[in-house]
Parts: C-alpha cells; structure tokens; sequence
C-alpha cells in the first residue's frame, strides 16, 4: 500500500510577489511607528525581497507588534491599498549605472531604483525598463547621456514621468503610448521619475506604456 504523503509545512511553501509586499508594507509601517530604525528597514527589505518561502519571512516580523505572519495571511484577498503604487517604494537600491560603449546594456524586471540612476551610451544602446521596479525612495532621477547612441526609459502608467533633458542634433523625447492611462488618473502618492540629460547625435526617449498589458501578458506566459 502506498503511503500517501503527509501535508506540507506553511512555511515552507514559496513566496509570491505580494507575500513579500505585505511583509515590506509591515515594515514601512514599523518604521513610521518609530519601531525599527531606517538601516534596520534597509536590512530586512533585502531579507525580504530575497525569501523564497513562507518561512524565510517570518524572522523579520518576529519582533514587531501587530503584525501578520506570512504563514496565516497567506491567502487574503487582494486589495487596492496592496497593489497601489505608493506601495512599490522602498527597498535597497539596485545599480546606480548602466554604461554601453560600443555595445548595450539593460536594467529590468524586478529591481530597486536608486535615488540617483546615470545611463550612458556611446555607439550603443540602453534600455531602462521600470514596468516591474520598485523605487528607493519616491522620486528618482534617471540622468541619461547618449552620444551616437539611443537610450530607451519604459515607464508604467501608474507612476508620475518628468522630462528635461536637451535634445542636440538629436532627440530627447516622451511618448506616451495609445494604451497608457492619462497621466491625470496617476495617484498623487505615485512614485515620481525625473528624467534630464543629453542627446548628441542621438536619441534618449522616455515611453509611457500601460503596466496591465504587461501583467496581461506575464500571466499569459506562466499558464
């Protein structure tokens, strides 16, 4: 007779994208609270955003008041409040540089936007993709310098995009594509990118691009 499997352990089933969110959003509540100290956030957002179990989440909560387990909140619904845009900011900033000298370069999927990103390309391209980044603090600066070079800035519809860069015999543009929502429907807490610089000779453009086409199609590709 086959034995037939005991049940699994709650934390040892993997973390999904909002688990750790709900876990990050505790913490920035704690630090408000004045519970934890900024480095100490620091600390257990990198602990956070690298846990890949249920289990691997616990420990940073341990120790603070009022808070839910990642264990026992596993399956609540989802909510406006968890998936607003507001709450994609915080955590340990990622590459404050992308260079590509004869060559490219890219930063995207999911990563930490720096308070200050410089892009430079020369006879190369970058691209910049934010559509799944969260934001170290609420406004970044990306300062982008291409010279015979073209950087691309994709951002998602649900943050706030400022452009003042100088195009010179080249373009420093912001498109905004037929599928993104009108800049006016962004909440006013949305994390705000700032991006300036300089094309020579070629080209820096910023699009804005709806972030649930995207989602639409990431869902797509895991079923």
């Amino acid at each position: 007779m086959t034995e037939q499997p005991g049940p699994v352990d709650p934390k040892q089933l993997r973390a999904s994208d909002d688990d750790r969110e709900r876990v990050a959003q505790q913490l920035h509540k704690a630090m408000g609270d004045g519970r934890i100290t900024m480095a100490e956030l620091d600390e257990r957002l990198g602990t956070v955003y690298a846990a890949k179990t249920l289990g691997e989440l616990e420990p940073v909560l341990v120790d603070l008041p009022d808070t839910v387990s990642p264990v026992e909140g596993r399956n609540p619904p989802a909510t406006t409040s968890s998936r607003s845009p507001e709450s994609r900011i915080g955590g340990r900033p990622g590459s404050a540089t992308s260079i590509a000298i004869m060559s490219g370069a890219d930063r995207k999927g999911p990563w930490v936007v720096p308070r200050q990103h410089n892009s430079f390309a020369f006879w190369g391209g970058v691209e910049i993709d934010l559509r799944e980044a969260r934001f170290a603090e609420r406004e970044v600066t990306i300062t982008a310098v291409a010279i015979m070079a073209g950087i691309d800035v994709i951002v998602p519809d649900d943050v706030h995009v400022q452009v003042s860069g100088v195009g010179l015999m080249g373009a420093f543009d912001k498109v905004d594509k037929k599928s993104a929502a009108p800049e006016d429907e962004v909440p006013d807490a949305a994390p705000v990118v700032k991006v300036n610089g300089l094309a020579f000779w070629g080209g820096v453009e910023v699009r804005r691009v709806s972030r649930e086409k995207k989602q639409r199609k990431k869902n797509k590709e895991l079923e």
